[in-house]
């Protein structure tokens, strides 16, 4: 039988879990940019967290009284179908990373 040094393995996974967070940090500050091609289509930018940050409509596409309005919503329909698909997967993976020390994916 091998001798497993259990100490060096606990570091380990700690400083693996130490730079996973960081990581997830930085992606979360991070900021994403999408557009449906061209100088004047539409543009999303989320975050790292895939949060919606900003809905950009051209003022040519449309008159600019309802575009903020419009923009608004689209960020808030975003999010919210997002948070219903974080919930689903939590729900359904949840019962293999419960007590395993892993994050939720």
């Amino acid at each position: 039988m091998s001798n497993i040094d259990f100490d060096a393995l606990m570091k380990q996974a700690q400083a693996m879990q130490s730079e996973m967070m960081q990581i997830q940090d930085q992606l979360a500050e991070t900021i994403y940019t999408g557009n449906n091609g061209g100088s004047t289509g539409v543009t999303v930018k989320i975050n790292g967290n895939n949060e919606a940050q900003e809905v950009i409509i051209p003022e040519e596409m449309m008159n600019p009284e309802d575009r903020e309005m419009l923009q608004d919503m689209i960020m808030i329909a975003f999010n919210d179908a997002l948070d219903k698909a974080n919930e689903d997967r939590e729900r359904r993976l949840g019962k293999f990373t419960q007590g395993a020390g892993l994050p939720n994916f």
